[in-house]
């Protein structure tokens, strides 16, 4: 149920894809909430046929993250209350500390940083795909005082959530995991197959020679059961 509070639109970074690492100074609220914004799915197929082959219909490859897209204002012209240019610098800082946020290269992800949008419904977490900013009124010198940012973000999910989603636990199916802190080998074989008494041929095919100690980290194939031998 509604209050009739004004809530703004809230955008928080991130350094991990786990969203649980703010990055400093990571938060930035819009001056005014969105008119709105827009999702993007896409589906994926593959048309790639045999030589000399009749047309077969496409087949399904996957659907990818969705994109995201919205825009941010950016004033100091002292129309919007508390927005004026006291300092002289119009939005240029307003603008870096938003950049500092979506766009800065992450060192530990080797990427720009995760970012959590919300306000009301909305929860979207990704990452910037793309961003241009469109400077729209100036000072008398030159210096920016309006802009809006048009953004674009590619939705991610956490590994455990895509995993539940997707419901890909199929024996017949090649699957990679990642070792977390706590998993054994026997244990991850029962996730995938049903049946922990596999860990012995996975641990073949892998070359682990020591199935007791897992490395966090460590990626682990699992084959269709059938052509485990």
């Amino acid at each position: 149920m509604s209050t009739g509070e004004l809530k703004k639109l809230k955008l928080i970074g991130y350094k991990d894809d786990k969203f649980t690492e703010k990055i400093a100074d990571g938060e930035f609220t819009t001056l005014l909430n969105p008119e709105k914004y827009t999702f993007k799915y896409k589906v994926e197929y593959t048309e790639a046929q045999g030589q000399g082959t009749s047309a077969s219909a496409p087949k399904f490859v996957r659907t990818p993250p969705e994109d995201f897209e919205l825009e941010f204002l950016f004033d100091r012209t002292g129309v919007i209350k508390g927005q004026n240019n006291e300092s002289g610098d119009g939005i240029i800082d307003d603008i870096e500390k938003f950049k500092k946020i979506v766009f800065d290269y992450n060192g530990d992800e080797h990427k720009p940083n995760y970012v959590m949008i919300g306000w009301g419904t909305l929860l979207f977490k990704g990452s910037l795909l793309e961003m241009s900013i469109d400077f729209k009124l100036f000072a008398s010198d030159g210096t920016p005082l309006r802009a809006v940012a048009k953004t674009k973000f590619k939705g991610t999910v956490e590994d455990d959530l895509r995993v539940a989603k997707e419901n890909n636990n199929s024996p017949d199916l090649t699957h990679i995991r990642t070792v977390k802190e706590g998993d054994t080998l026997p244990l991850m074989t029962f996730k995938i197959y049903g049946d922990s008494k596999y860990y012995l041929q996975i641990a073949q095919v892998n070359n682990i020679t020591n199935f007791r100690t897992l490395t966090t980290g460590q990626k682990i194939k699992f084959p269709p059961i059938e052509k485990v031998s």
